[in-house]
C-alpha cells in the first residue's frame, strides 16, 4: 500500500517464484533467490545481474535446475531484441 506521497507503507512486500508466479510467503523456508551475472564477449563479469526467485515448491518438485535454465534462456532472448 503507498500513501499520497507515493512511499511503501506495507512492513512486509512478498516475493512472487519466477517460474510459477507463485506468492513465496515468509514460512516458506525452502525458497531461494539467486544472482545471475552478466558476462561480456571475453567472458568477464560486467557489473550487472539478473535475480530469480524460486519457490520451495519448485525446489520439492526437482524441477528448479530446469526452471532456472528456461527462465535465463527467455532472458537471454529478451535481452538481444532490445
Amino acid at each position: 500500500m503507498q500513501n499520497d506521497e507515493g512511499q511503501n507503507m506495507d512492513l512486509y512486500i512478498p516475493r512472487k517464484c519466477s517460474a510459477t508466479n507463485r506468492l513465496i510467503t515468509s514460512k516458506d523456508h525452502a525458497s531461494v533467490q539467486i544472482n545471475v551475472g552478466h558476462l561480456d564477449e571475453s567472458g568477464r563479469y560486467t557489473g550487472q545481474f539478473s535475480t530469480f526467485a524460486l519457490c520451495g515448491f519448485i525446489r520439492a518438485q526437482g524441477d528448479a535446475d530446469s526452471a532456472l535454465d528456461r527462465l535465463w534462456q527467455k532472458k537471454k532472448v529478451e535481452a538481444r531484441q532490445q
